[in-house]
């Protein structure tokens, strides 16, 4: 069984980073002292100290890669996280080893050196780890280096457990069986998605007795864990793993996932990505690109002031009441395009020929002119340059009873432009779609989103055939 030698492949994989890490710093101090030309240097660093330098890398990183799980097997791991967590033990390893060298010892060792070496080192981890799982996959795909599962369950998380693991052969887990609850003793014999449910939890000790399964799957549905008590005790006298798979996913709205408060774990079914360091970069960034804005951006925002206010009578600036992050109101401003009694009958959404608009109104609309006054609400943090348009409080409400999920938009602030406006959900579209849209923008935000929503704005989002 794999479990019997998971220390071995441990201690290999120990052995194997310790080797790259040596060869890191061998390269790094080479490359540093045989260019002198292109890195100049007083004299060479002693042998002796080199050695013991040396040496404590070798041992350094192996140590801060075990308590940062470097080293623990998980096939479900994503190639991008285990490249980030070589990042992590890289850098953290650089800090320790710099911190040895600066207070232990009176001469410095070349800060030169262990640069070169902390971004060789991860280089050369991450790129044989990389190397090492696509030569896996192709192992696994061709039936080695397996772990066989069976899962507990016949509901339709558990099918849908069984049909994910079958789509990811190169992950190497292989369901053996399926087993059914012991009131669906009528299921054994049944197949789901081509794998047999060859029994019932009462006899799950005796299916693991023939020691060919490492793991189970309990995948219950949330009807159905009142049976998760039998299956613990039955399981917590065998050996292998178990991991449960909570029937939770289908409440989970927006950015969940798992958390800890103090040792308990927690499941998030509704959260924001904007929070911590997220928060902090979006509303830099904020600040200086609306400042930016209204600086390099005022002789415009002056001509079109002066041209809005010969079109009639009524303010330059049309200031309305707006909806933002946590369903606060807040007062969002825009240069008028209407005429100044437009909503003498009551609030309505715009619509192609509007004939309430002015004649420069028009040209602002169709060119989103008109919204540059929102700068200022950014500045002021009402807003955002990047997140879902706001909408007036007198149309919230029928949206929410309408459209599923309709508030969760409003997690994070309003934008000036967002993932729907560039991609045509402006004026009288699909709200549906537009809700789809902006929570899409939610559940993958990143600074490189808001980037790019901002350049296919500049670059053409201006202009649309919906904006009137």
């Amino acid at each position: 069984m794999l479990r019997r030698h998971h220390r071995f492949f441990q201690s290999l994989q120990v052995v194997r980073d310790a080797l790259l890490v040596g060869l890191a710093f061998y390269g790094a101090h080479w490359l540093r002292f045989s260019f002198p030309d292109l890195l100049p240097f007083q004299e060479v660093s002693p042998v002796n100290e080199t050695l013991w330098v040396g040496a404590a890398l070798i041992f350094v990183w192996p140590v801060v890669g075990w308590a940062s799980g470097l080293y623990v097997s998980r096939r479900t791991r994503s190639i991008a996280s285990e490249v980030f967590d070589c990042f992590k033990v890289a850098l953290i390893s650089f800090l320790v080893i710099v911190t040895f060298t600066y207070f232990v010892r009176d001469v410095r060792f070349s800060r030169g050196v262990l640069v070169l070496w902390s971004a060789s080192s991860f280089a050369a981890v991450s790129s044989v780890r990389v190397a090492s799982r696509g030569f896996l996959g192709i192992l696994r795909a061709h039936g080695y280096n397996l772990r066989h599962v069976l899962v507990v369950g016949t509901g339709q998380l558990a099918q849908r457990v069984v049909h994910t693991v079958g789509q990811h052969q190169s992950l190497g887990l292989r369901v053996s069986g399926i087993i059914a609850l012991d009131d669906e003793r009528e299921r054994i014999g049944e197949m789901i998605d081509s794998i047999p449910v060859c029994g019932t939890v009462g006899s799950l000790s005796k299916i693991l007795s023939y020691g060919t399964i490492d793991q189970v799957l309990v995948a219950l549905p949330i009807e159905q864990l009142g049976a998760l008590k039998t299956i613990m005790a039955t399981l917590s006298q065998e050996t292998v793993d178990v991991r449960v798979i909570p029937d939770f996913y289908q409440y989970m709205t927006l950015c969940g996932g798992v958390d800890e408060f103090a040792g308990l774990p927690l499941i998030n079914l509704q959260a924001t990505p904007l929070v911590g360091w997220n928060l902090v970069i979006k509303r830099l960034f904020d600040i200086s690109m609306a400042a930016l804005g209204l600086m390099v951006g005022a002789p415009v925002l002056a001509v079109i002031a002066f041209v809005v206010r010969l079109s009639g009578r009524g303010p330059v600036l049309y200031s309305q009441e707006r909806v933002g992050m946590d369903g606060r109101t807040f007062t969002m401003y825009k240069f008028r395009t209407m005429r100044a009694d437009a909503e003498i009958d009551g609030a309505r959404m715009t619509a192609p020929g509007d004939p309430r608009r002015t004649a420069i109104g028009a040209f602002l609309r169709t060119l989103s002119l008109d919204e540059l006054p929102q700068l200022w609400n950014v500045l002021r943090g009402d807003m955002s340059l990047v997140g879902p348009r706001p909408e007036r409080p007198c149309f919230i409400e029928d949206f929410k009873r309408e459209i599923p999920r309709y508030a969760l938009r409003h997690k994070i602030k309003a934008g000036m432009t967002g993932w729907a406006q560039v991609n045509g959900m402006r004026g009288n579209t699909s709200i549906a779609k537009r809700i789809e849209l902006d929570l899409y923008y939610i559940e993958n935000w990143s600074i490189f989103l808001d980037l790019k929503i901002l350049i296919r704005t500049v670059c053409g989002g201006f202009l649309s055939r919906n904006a009137y």
